[in-house]
């Protein structure tokens, strides 16, 4: 019988694991389905990790290192190449790899932390031919970081999230010419920070309300044409433009690995499509709890590593009978403009000094106000901002005392001011 069976181990098993032990929990088992531990930290060979957490700037595998190396010398018990098949509702976890074989292990507590996984042609359907040399972003970084295999030399991005973004700057050094990053949207679903160091320091264009509208080619890619898009994201005639290539990149959205949470019946959020979770990460099943990418998309690994903290924080309390058991649930909604939050569901009355809710807008806005209200209108909290925009997660910490003056509801809403 372990305490807790943690089902992933990239940055948000890792990190969890660690508040568990960290918590006095001696039975903890990470089970991973790669062959090594850092899950999809070691493709990502460039820089930017660490800055809030370790305060200073690793590459993925080194911000892993960071975690792998602080659980060294614990109680840590890990099981690599093991796919995990099923969850019970009695904590039982099947798993099986080729050393053990078929296995069912029980825990008092599980964390879900099995990340994304990308949207790939087929989920968008870009017309044109099958021809070889159409990568989803992703795919081609682990050929490139980790294999060794150049996927092409004249490259369209297609997206303008942040694994595609940084495909361009590393396309671009290993000699490819990145010809265009082309997106739906009339903004970019990338951090700013790339947009600037990953097409603008290489002078790679960016069209916005833009997209593909034809593959061409027979046995490998050799062009795509580029399309304008109205309001209601359908082509314009008349706005084709050709590209000569061999290479088409899709960076266009990323999903939550939910395939087991689905089995076990545990509740999904239609917008984030990961758990419905409370402010402790627990999901709708009692002691499962979830964190990271597997819950939402988070645009800093950071932000993983301190999400999944709670998590293990959490789940080591349940292990130890010391959850919030309150039968109260203070419901958080959202008003237009604003495309989820996570928690969906606080235990209320709040047990800790404050709730931390992260959240994304599926618009621009300038200088704006983000404001907390009640069921009667009532401003719970506001907070200030200069702009907030799609490609960045907002977080805003609610404290409790303001939580305890809520009636009913909760509703985040954010709104532009002069």
């Amino acid at each position: 019988m372990y305490d807790v069976i943690i089902i992933g181990g990239g940055p948000a098993g890792l990190a969890s694991a660690k508040a568990c032990l960290d918590k006095g929990l001696e039975k903890v088992l990470i089970v991973e389905r790669d062959k090594e531990l850092g899950g999809i930290l070691n493709q990502c060979i460039h820089n930017g990790f660490g800055l809030h957490l370790f305060k200073e700037e690793l590459t993925g595998p080194e911000f892993a290192g960071k975690f792998i190396d602080l659980l060294k010398d614990t109680k840590l018990e890990v099981m690599l190449d093991t796919m995990v098949l099923s969850i019970e509702d009695d904590h039982t976890v099947h798993v099986v790899n080729t050393v053990n074989g078929y296995q069912c292990l029980k825990a008092k507590s599980i964390i879900l932390a099995m990340g994304c996984r990308e949207r790939t042609r087929g989920a968008i359907a870009i017309p044109g031919t099958r021809a070889a040399g159409v990568f989803t972003a992703g795919t081609a970084q682990r050929y490139m970081n980790i294999d060794g295999y150049m996927v092409g030399k004249r490259v369209v991005i297609l997206g303008s999230g942040d694994i595609g973004l940084i495909m361009a700057r590393r396309m671009t050094l290993e000699g490819a010419k990145v010809l265009a990053c082309v997106e739906l949207n009339p903004y970019s679903g990338g951090l700013a920070r790339n947009i600037k160091q990953c097409l603008e320091d290489f002078n790679i264009p960016l069209y916005l309300s833009h997209t593909i509208t034809d593959i061409r080619g027979e046995t490998r890619v050799e062009g795509v044409t580029v399309s304008a898009v109205d309001d209601h994201f359908q082509p314009i005639p008349g706005s084709e433009m050709y590209f000569d290539c061999d290479t088409v990149l899709l960076s266009v959205g990323l999903i939550p690995e939910n395939e087991l949470s689905k089995a076990a019946d545990i509740k999904l959020d239609p917008r984030t499509k990961g758990p419905v979770v409370y402010e402790n990460m627990e999901t709708s099943q009692k002691g499962i709890f979830a964190c990271g990418n597997v819950v939402h998309v988070h645009d800093l690994a950071d932000n993983v590593a301190l999400e999944a903290k709670k998590a293990g924080e959490s789940a080591a309390d349940y292990v130890n009978g010391l959850s919030n058991e309150s039968e109260t649930i203070m419901e958080v909604k959202t008003l237009p403009g604003v495309t989820y939050t996570v928690p969906q569901h606080i235990h209320f009355p709040l047990v800790k000094k404050s709730t931390d809710i992260f959240f994304r807008v599926n618009k621009i806005f300038g200088n704006s106000v983000i404001l907390v209200t009640d069921e009667e209108g009532q401003i719970i909290s506001q907070f200030k901002r200069q702009y907030v925009v799609p490609g960045s997660m907002e977080k805003i910490i609610v404290p409790k005392v303001m939580l305890d003056k809520a009636k009913g509801s909760i509703t985040v809403s954010v709104k532009e001011v002069e």
